[in-house]
């Protein structure tokens, strides 16, 4: 994917995923490309439309949420492409579980009962729900890993006021519960996600994509209960199959450790269950577009001038 040069750009910023361009220092183009990563490493090989998956359920998300809190999104003119505000970015990620699984399950099961300052209840099982969903938040690193961080610390450290937690919380919910609705409409559960948030004008901001998933995990609804009776893995829909096919190859990220060959047939198998995902998240057939680099440019800075960007 080419990297674009803009009119009135004052920043770029190349993430694992997206390719960020800020303009006039007052709005965002963000680019999702095909690049996959996973255990903070980028892969060798790019996705085929994966880029077009993130970021059209992400900006489907954002429309279907846009009642409960202001979000920076504003058009989005390519099938890979969004613009919208720049925001003054919260150094937090508003992580909120709705089950017990993933880290959450792994701090579990290695005996603690507190997780970001949350205390966790005695006698669940992999998997379970908590009795209402948790907040566990995580640093944004600049470099390397996220790490955890309470609410406490957060206030503490002067990454948010006691006020600004407050909403964040209240909008962390309710985006939630949201997602679980719009989820459940199709079979599925919100199983755990995160969220970000910045400041404009003072005013949060929800910021960046919402429950998708690179930032979400879902589980089938249909036969849940059943499976977790009888001790069975759920069923999931996120990433994690990439993860698990890495794991298997002895790869977790870790010095030393080569990422393993990726075949045409795997790149495409990865492909199909992205497209899977959209199709099942939004409920719509998935419809591939493919624009050349000079279409793509063309639209961003007609929408750029039309936003008044430019």
């Amino acid at each position: 994917m080419a990297s674009f040069q803009f009119p009135d750009q004052t920043a770029f910023y190349k993430g694992k995923v997206r390719d960020v361009y800020t303009i006039n220092e007052n709005w965002l183009v963000m680019v999702a490309s095909n690049r996959i990563s996973a255990f903070d490493v980028i892969l060798p090989r790019p996705i085929p439309y994966k880029g077009q998956v993130l970021n059209q359920i992400a900006a489907y998300m954002l429309n279907a949420t846009k009642d409960i809190c202001p979000n920076w999104l504003t058009v989005s003119p390519a099938p890979n492409v969004s613009i919208g505000k720049k925001c003054k970015p919260f150094r937090i990620e508003m992580v909120v579980r709705g089950n017990l699984t993933g880290h959450a399950w792994r701090t579990y099961a290695s005996g603690k009962r507190e997780l970001c300052g949350v205390a966790l209840p005695e006698g669940l099982k992999e998997n379970d729900y908590f009795p209402t969903p948790i907040i566990t938040p995580s640093t944004k690193a600049e470099e390397g890993h996220d790490e955890d961080i309470s609410q406490k610390e957060i206030i503490e450290k002067g990454l948010a006021t006691q006020e600004e937690w407050a909403i964040l919380e209240k909008y962390t919910l309710a985006l939630f519960e949201r997602g679980k609705e719009i989820a459940a409409k199709r079979g599925l559960i919100l199983v755990d996600t995160k969220y970000e948030f910045g400041l404009l004008d003072g005013e949060v901001y929800l910021m960046d994509e919402i429950h998708t998933p690179d930032s979400s995990r879902y589980f089938y609804a249909d036969g849940f209960e059943e499976r977790q009776t009888a001790g069975e893995r759920q069923k999931q829909l996120s990433k994690e199959f990439v993860r698990e096919w890495l794991i298997e190859n002895n790869f977790m990220g870790k010095e030393g450790q080569t990422v393993p060959e990726m075949n045409d047939e795997w790149v495409n198998t990865i492909s199909k269950r992205y497209i899977e995902l959209y199709e099942k998240v939004i409920g719509e057939k998935f419809h591939p577009e493919e624009l050349s680099d000079e279409e793509t440019e063309k639209r961003i800075i007609e929408s750029l001038k039309e936003i008044k960007a430019l």
